[in-house]
């Protein structure tokens, strides 16, 4: 059974960094892509960043330039480093993995972890 454990988030200034982790177990994390996901109570969620198998990173357009996912396939972990960050940002973050980016949506997910940014 895949288990997806994150950790990270947190209270933070608008302005200021954190840096999300995701440690994956029972299943081959290399062959997988990684993705990170956040959701704000009443609104749909988001695909915020992904990284493929191979190392190819899709990003939302509100954090572009901002984040920046990268994955240790050798810890079976995957993070994402937020900086500059705003209050709109504030949300739960859920960690995916799934065979492919495309699928991702109906993969396996983290119980998620609240980042909160404060004005």
């Amino acid at each position: 059974q895949v288990q997806l454990v994150e950790s990270g988030g947190g209270l933070v200034q608008a302005g200021g960094s954190l840096r999300l982790s995701c440690v994956v177990s029972g299943s081959i994390f290399s062959s997988n892509a990684m993705g990170w996901y956040r959701q704000v109570p009443g609104k749909q969620r988001e695909l915020v960043a992904a990284i493929s198998s191979g190392g190819s990173t899709n990003y939302a357009d509100s954090v572009k330039g901002r984040f920046t996912i990268s994955r240790d396939n050798a810890k079976n972990t995957v993070y994402l480093q937020m900086n500059s960050l705003k209050p709109e940002d504030t949300a739960v973050y859920y960690c995916v993995q799934a065979p492919m980016i495309a699928t991702m949506l109906f993969g396996s997910w983290g119980q998620g972890t609240q980042v909160t940014v404060s004005s």
